[in-house]
């Protein structure tokens, strides 16, 4: 079922009577299945008798994007490749500015579908696209289970807030798609960049190659493997073992949800047929604190700025500025994770290595940067900088919130101390109280 909330006319053209195709944009939804923008074009080409397209527009200069994203991407773009042409779909990968690909694509298009990304860039390039295309332009939200825009009309301040509305809402999203078989099918449809070696694609693609891979592989293929293992393994124990980073009890989906190739609706589906405590963990994870993300960057312009993070927190961080600090690193030996504090080098470490860093780990590592840097908005840039670097799920909106939250947004004051004022601190001995760290460290710093 496509719920109408999801879809939105993005210009105010009509469909074009004498177009020869129906045109999918792909940008977000980088998949098969339950994607929401794929079948909505699907309906759309048989009710027009049409055969349906699709282009990815592969941009060499998307934001702080570097060869350890872009082998990812293209690894999902060799799996919509092969799961479109099942489908009747031939998808050209294009070199070049996505706006400027899709305009060339739609020149004899009736229709235009795209997915719905939520950061600045994605934006900008649906509105260019709208005010250039003659024809009409249609966007489907794919990427939330509840669309943002349903869920609240407003940012909201923390997870209690929007959970209630969310709660309210989700079991009329929590439904499976239906999938429709394509009645027409297109005889000559460029395909543009060769993605059976995405490795080799990369390797040639003007754009920062300093960053290796990671230790996973993208595409739609992978991660339905991993949704199935997690969900076997792992699911009935998440809400014990996923704040432990010392035990691998986190759904490790994160990167596919990121990058499109993976569908929340199929991650919450799937765990439903589970109910239990794990589940219930999973949702509030998946749907709650995600869409709360979304909500973050969609109606907080300044979502990847310091100026996004609360007044309160940042008056508070500014009124202790001026306290001693532990320690000052150099951006050198903080990328090195060689620091004083052992656990922070192994969490660094583990995010450089593999392109993943424990989650609860990632909170601590955020906390230290704060006691090290000039101040909080030097903290901010830091961890902007090396998270959008090295973490395969970078440049996203939990990543911006994450980082954000480390100073206060989506959080309460708290008992003040040194360089934190109000804001939540956190410290090794809390890890030690919990945890395994010699055993973290271990797995690490070698």
């Amino acid at each position: 079922m496509i719920h109408d909330t999801r879809v939105s006319a993005l210009n105010r053209h009509s469909e074009h009577p004498g177009g020869d195709h129906v045109l999918l944009w792909v940008q977000a939804s980088v998949r098969v299945r339950d994607n929401h923008a794929l079948e909505y074009a699907v309906q759309a080409a048989n009710r027009l008798k049409l055969p349906l397209v699709a282009v990815f527009g592969l941009t060499p200069g998307y934001p702080e994007a570097n060869a350890r994203h872009y082998l990812y991407l293209l690894e999902g773009l060799r799996n919509l490749r092969a799961g479109l042409e099942k489908r009747g779909v031939p998808l050209r990968v294009a070199l070049g500015d996505p706006v400027t690909e899709v305009k060339k694509a739609a020149r004899a298009a009736a229709l235009v579908v795209t997915d719905l990304g939520y950061m600045r860039v994605q934006r900008q390039w649906r509105d260019d696209l709208a005010a250039a295309l003659k024809v009409s332009l249609v966007a489907v939200e794919s990427e939330a289970v509840v669309p943002v825009r349903v869920a609240s009309p407003k940012q909201e301040y923390a997870a209690r807030t929007i959970r209630p509305k969310i709660h309210r809402l989700w079991q009329d999203y929590l439904v499976p798609l239906d999938t429709h078989d394509l009645a027409h099918r297109a005889d000559d449809w460029d395909p543009g960049e060769a993605v059976d070696d995405p490795a080799a694609l990369a390797a040639r693609l003007p754009i920062d190659q300093s960053v290796g891979a990671g230790h996973e592989t993208g595409g739609e293929a992978a991660a339905l493997a991993r949704l199935e293992e997690f969900i076997a393994h792992d699911l009935a124990h998440y809400h014990e073992r996923r704040n432990d980073p010392t035990i691998d009890g986190s759904s490790r989906l994160s990167a596919y949800l990121h990058y499109g190739h993976l569908s929340p609706l199929t991650v919450a589906l799937a765990a439903l047929d589970h109910p239990g405590p794990g589940t219930d963990a999973l949702l509030e994870e998946l749907v709650v604190r995600r869409e709360l993300s979304f909500n973050f960057c969609w109606y907080n312009p300044d979502y990847d700025r310091y100026e996004g993070v609360p007044d309160w927190a940042r008056k508070t961080l500014e009124e202790h500025e001026d306290d001693p600090r532990p320690a000052h690193y150099t951006p050198e030996q903080l990328d090195r994770g060689e620091t004083e504090d052992p656990y922070w080098n192994a969490a660094q470490r583990q995010m450089v290595q593999t392109g993943r860093m424990h989650n609860y780990m990632r909170m601590y590592w955020g906390k230290k940067l704060l006691e090290w840097s000039a101040g909080p908005r030097e903290a901010h840039a830091t961890m902007l900088a090396l998270n959008n670097r090295y973490e395969q799920d970078g440049r996203d909106a939990n990543s911006f919130v994450g980082v954000s939250w480390v100073l206060g947004l989506h959080d309460r004051p708290w008992a003040r101390h040194p360089v934190f004022g109000t804001v939540r601190s956190m410290s090794a001995s809390g890890l030690r109280r919990k945890f395994d760290m010699e055993a973290y460290v271990k797995a690490w710093v070698k």
